[in-house]
């Protein structure tokens, strides 16, 4: 290992945090889906490729990136609630397969949609000129569009938990999280409630899409590897767990980026050898609820 020192590893686990981050916002956004409505949601990733697409329209005709974090979780989220209104909303009560298998052909057809628009070849997406560059962290000089990339994760996370924890509806997404006959027993809407955790999820994914777009370009098929990721990420956190989607998100990041240090052929089948121990350990993952899934 010539070469190897301390500042390097530090700023491999600064890159493996900034991955993460993007990896936490995914799987916030999955976790969110299935613990309120219990949706394996496979049209995550073309959720996420969304919101690259359409940063990368609104840049072309006259928006600004401070514009796009703004309207592209609007836009796609929009999107996410006809989604739900339309297509999955009659699924209810069919089994977990239905939504599933629906989301799945979903996802080809936006994929395919957006090849139709924009074309297969893929677009450069430039990093803010404020936001170019790189800082010293004590370790090294480190880009520091990834250090924005943290702290927006932080505090769209720190949104959420002021949401959840604070506010009379996220008491009622937590509740319904847990027993929707209950909620819906004490006469609130449950479907409104559903309505919006899937805009919300799928608003979510279209930030963290638009926020990757500087680091890997914008490309049709963006959503399908990272989606498999984030469904490790899910899984290995909890299924529907907040929390395990945080926790998860970040040492999956650093797992990757850690492996990509020693072993960098390694560094994909590291993430579902992750898995495969944790699962072995522990089912339901680091906060998933056993029976979760039946």
């Amino acid at each position: 290992m010539a070469g190897l020192t301390l500042d390097l590893i530090g700023m491999q686990l600064f890159a493996g945090v900034a991955l993460g981050a993007v990896y936490v916002l995914l799987a916030i956004g999955l976790s969110l889906i299935f613990g309120m409505l219990t949706v394996v949601n496979f049209a995550h990733g073309a959720f996420y490729m969304l919101g690259a697409y359409v940063g990368l329209w609104l840049m072309a005709h006259g928006g600004n990136f401070w514009l796009c974090l703004v309207l592209v979780p609007l836009v796609v989220g929009g999107i996410g609630l006809a989604v739900e209104r339309v297509l999955i909303r009659p699924l209810y009560g069919r089994g977990i397969d239905y939504p599933l298998l629906l989301t799945f052909g979903l996802s080809y057809i936006i994929v395919e949609l957006v090849r139709i628009t924009f074309g297969k070849s893929g677009f450069p997406f430039d990093t803010p000129e404020l936001l170019q560059g790189a800082v010293d962290i004590g370790v090294g000089y480190f880009p520091l569009y990834r250090l924005f990339v943290i702290g927006a994760t932080a505090v769209i996370l720190f949104g959420l938990w002021l949401f959840l924890e604070r506010t009379s509806f996220g008491l009622i997404i937590r509740a319904g999280a847990r027993d929707p006959l209950i909620v819906r027993v004490l006469g609130v809407n449950v479907a409104q409630v559903w309505l919006i955790v899937f805009g919300m999820g799928t608003a979510i994914a279209a930030f963290a899409g638009l926020l990757a777009a500087p680091l890997q370009g914008v490309i049709p098929e963006m959503g399908g590897t990272i989606l498999a990721e984030a469904f490790v990420v899910t899984v290995v956190g909890g299924m529907g767990s907040l929390l395990g989607a945080v926790l998860a998100g970040i040492l999956v990041g650093v797992v990757v980026s850690m492996t990509s240090l020693f072993a960098p052929e390694m560094a994909k089948v590291a993430i579902f050898a992750l898995m495969a121990l944790v699962l072995l350990i522990r089912p339901q993952g680091f906060f998933g609820r056993a029976g979760l899934m039946s």
